[in-house]
Parts: structure tokens; C-alpha cells; sequence
């Protein structure tokens, strides 16, 4: 969603650092940069204003324009003040003095609530919680099947009465069962419309008063832009929030809602949803996202996820082989299959600094679950020998693997290229070689 952002910012942050020391003039006009690439982000034009002012009112004394690197001081106010921009609140989930705790989603038709719901529910689990989801959204038919549908495949409980009874007695119902199954956590999945109504309002509204939820979190569509905003003003304002979950922010919508919301609203982001599958919901860490944006990547992210997907051991091994730059097919393959679990390549390549503007040049789109099969198909075709020295393969054994794998000539070629050029860039990072693309040097 930032890329073309991140794009922008990246090319204004290398023309501050070629120039070395810096003017007022300078400063100004790498702000106007920042500026208009903020505005055709769809950022709301008042945080782009206030954004701006601030920065510019720390970048222009004389102790950061006679320093030492001021580019690099000017680098640091635009990561600091979006910092700032993106945070709000109190982002923690607050918990019930006595369990279960609440919690109340919120949202408008479309924006991924009922699934959201769901990955919410598991995110709980997998914390230790003891979560029950509860369907008590009747205005759009399917809702509550998908909700149960949902629950089946995740292996979580929901408490569900049709789509007969009334949503403030499917509430305090769910809140029933849930004291007598000991559940430590209670998803509200609320109606929905495709707009705003005073009906709707009325609904929720009634039902936050009778259950008093801990939390009541909205969630809204990142791909709608500034709708997302007003319409994140318009449930504060009348139901009153204590949070907001923002969905899609996978897509290739300008990600204006995401660096807007909050500022806008005064309502903090607690999660975001980044893709369709199940764990594609994360909390929500706003100097994590400043770092993703400015192109400084998100270690602690990259952390996180390959801990929770990665065999430590054959991670060991495979930096050992790294190191003495011998790293073959196999090892490949088997790091693809674990890398998959983490997401998609492309957004995991994102979070290491300075790789976005490196993996421009790879062909990340190559490698869908459809391609991995391909890849997975080749190399499996080729023999121990060939997948740990692909070097020997020649025309010959290039038309058996394919004709093995029941994929072309091309194909094959294609994978070894994709493999050379990937083993040359992991041989360079084990080696502590500077990745290009870093607009501010090495940290």
C-alpha cells in the first residue's frame, strides 16, 4: 500500500543526504517534496499542514543546519513527528476486572468486520485467552453463517441464535454463555450497513450501553481513503470508541486512511489486517509502521513472525552455509516453503532496511503459492547431486527436469536464474555488505 510513498520519500531523503550541509532554502524544498507526496498519499490535508509545520519548526535551527550530517537530523524529524502522527491513545487491549472482557466490533458492510472478528478471536487464542465469538449481526443474512464457518475452521466457539432474534438479546445472551463456559474473552460481531443511518446508530448504541464492553473497536476499509475517516468520526461521535482495526492495508489502495485516522479521529489503531489468511491480523506498532514508510524496514516485525514460523535449527544451519556461500537448491526450497508461512514475499522483504529498493530488481511476483508450487515441482525433479551443484545441469538435464515437473524448459531456466540471484544477494548480506538503496547510510 506505501510503496509508491516509500518511492517518494526515499528519493527526497538521497538528494538531502548528496547535498551534505544544508540551507533553509534546502530544507524547504525537500518539505515541499514530503509534502506533495503526503497529499497524494490522500493523507487529510490538515495532518499534511501540521505534519509539515512541525517538522520544518525543528529542522531549521542552527544546531541541526551547522551539524555534522543534517540531512540526517532532517531524516529523524520526519521518522519522529510520523511517529507521532501514527499514535494515539492507549493501544493495549483493556481487560475486564473479572473475565470475560468485551469486546465490540463495529463496521460498516464490506470493510471485513465478520472476519475480522474471527482473526481477532484466534489472535486472542494463540495470546493464552479463552475467546467466544458471538453473531450478533442480523442485518446481512450470511453473517452469522459465515461466522460459524469461520469458527469451525479455526476451531473456536460461537454462540449464534439466527437471524430471528434481536441483536441486544443475542448480546447479552453470548455474555451469558460466555460466564458459564469460562471464557475469558467475548467478540461481538454487530450489524452493519452500507452507509451510515441513524438506525443503525440506535442498534449499536443500545447494545454498548446493555453489555458495556471494554472495548468497542470499528473497523474500517483502508481502500476507502478519506471514507474510512469520516466515517471512524461519525461512530466516535455517536456510539464513542475505544479503538480502531484497520483492514486491506494489503492492498494497493494510497494509504492515506492509515497515516490519517488517528490524527483525524483522536482514536487509536490497536491491530491491522495485512492480508486474507487467518493470522494476517497484526497489533498495531506505530514507529514500526514510520520505519516501513520511510524505508528503514521493520526488524522487530521480521523478528516476531519468522519466530513464530521458522525452525530455529535449520535456520542455524542455513546461516553456517550462508556464510561459506554454499547454499544450495535444497536449502532454497525448504527456505521458501517456511519464508511462505510468513506472509508474502514481498512484504517480508519489506521489512528488512534498505532491501525495498533491492527487491524492485527480484521477481517477487514469481514466487504466489501457485509459482512456489512450480519451483517446488522443479527442484524435486532434479537429482541430490544437481539440486547441491545446479552448475552441472546442462541442456540435456535441463529438458528431463522439465518434462519431470511437467513445466517447460523456460521454466527451469527461469528458477536457477531466480536462484542465482538470490544466493548472491543472501551471500552478500552474510558477508555485512552494505544493501544499496538505503537513503541515510548504515545505521
Amino acid at each position: 500500500m506505501f510503496d509508491t510513498l516509500t518511492d517518494k520519500l526515499t528519493a527526497v531523503f538521497r538528494k538531502l543526504t548528496n547535498r551534505g550541509r544544508l540551507t533553509e532554502k534546502d530544507v524547504d524544498e525537500a518539505l515541499r517534496e514530503v509534502r506533495m507526496a503526503l497529499l497524494e498519499a490522500d493523507v487529510n490535508f490538515k495532518v499534511v499542514r501540521d505534519f509539515i509545520a512541525k517538522v520544518r519548526e525543528r529542522c531549521v535551527g542552527t544546531d541541526v543546519l551547522e551539524g555534522l550530517n543534517p540531512a540526517q537530523h532532517v531524516i529523524k524529524a520526519v521518522h519522529e513527528q510520523m511517529i507521532a502522527m501514527l499514535s494515539g491513545g492507549d493501544r493495549r487491549m483493556m481487560a475486564a476486572s473479572q473475565p470475560p472482557t468485551v469486546v465490540m466490533l463495529l463496521g460498516l458492510q464490506g470493510s471485513g468486520k465478520t472476519t475480522t472478528a474471527a482473526k481477532l478471536a484466534l489472535h486472542l487464542k494463540r495470546q493464552g485467552g479463552k475467546p467466544l465469538l458471538v453473531a450478533a449481526d442480523t442485518r446481512r443474512p450470511a453473517a452469522v453463517e459465515q461466522l460459524v464457518a469461520l469458527g469451525k475452521q479455526l476451531d473456536l466457539p460461537v454462540y449464534e441464535e439466527g437471524t430471528r432474534s434481536q441483536p441486544i438479546a443475542i448480546a447479552r445472551n453470548g455474555l451469558a454463555r460466555a460466564k458459564e463456559m469460562a471464557a475469558t474473552w467475548v467478540i461481538l460481531d454487530t450489524g452493519g450497513r452500507l452507509h451510515i443511518d441513524e438506525e443503525l446508530m440506535q442498534e449499536v448504541a443500545d447494545i454498548r450501553r446493555d453489555v458495556q464492553p471494554q472495548e468497542a473497536l470499528l473497523v474500517v476499509d483502508a481502500m476507502t481513503g478519506q471514507d474510512a475517516v469520516r466515517v471512524a468520526e461519525e461512530f466516535h461521535k455517536k456510539v464513542g470508541l475505544t479503538g480502531l482495526i484497520l483492514t486491506k492495508l494489503d492492498g494497493d489502495a494510497r494509504g492515506g486512511a492509515a497515516l490519517s485516522i488517528t490524527a483525524v479521529t483522536g482514536v487509536p489503531l490497536k491491530f491491522i489486517g495485512v492480508g486474507e489468511k487467518a493470522d494476517a491480523l497484526e497489533p498495531f506498532h506505530p514507529d514500526r509502521m514510520a520505519s516501513r514508510i520511510l524505508g528503514m524496514g521493520d526488524v522487530l516485525t521480521l523478528i516476531e513472525k519468522a519466530q513464530e514460523n521458522i525452525d530455529l535449527q535449520k535456520a542455524q544451519e542455513l546461516q553456517k552455509k550462508m556464510a561459506k556461500s554454499s547454499m544450495d537448491l535444497g536449502d532454497f526450497l525448504d527456505q521458501m516453503r517456511q519464508v511462505r508461512k510468513m506472509g508474502p514475499l514481498s512484504q517480508v522483504l519489506g521489512m528488512i532496511p534498505g532491501f525495498g529498493a533491492v527487491s524492485k530488481n527480484l521477481p517477487t511476483d514469481e514466487f504466489g503459492d501457485k509459482q512456489l508450487a512450480k519451483v517446488e515441482a522443479v527442484i524435486l525433479s532434479m537429482t541430490p547431486n544437481e539440486r547441491h551443484n545446479p552448475d552441472v545441469i546442462d541442456g540435456s538435464r535441463r529438458r528431463r527436469i522439465a518434462k519431470g515437473s511437467g513445466t517447460t524448459v523456460q521454466d527451469v531456466n527461469q528458477i536457477l536464474n531466480q536462484f542465482r540471484q538470490i544466493q548472491k544477494l543472501m551471500k552478500d548480506m552474510a558477508s555485512g555488505k552494505k544493501m544499496p538503496g538505503l537513503p541515510f547510510g548504515r545505521r
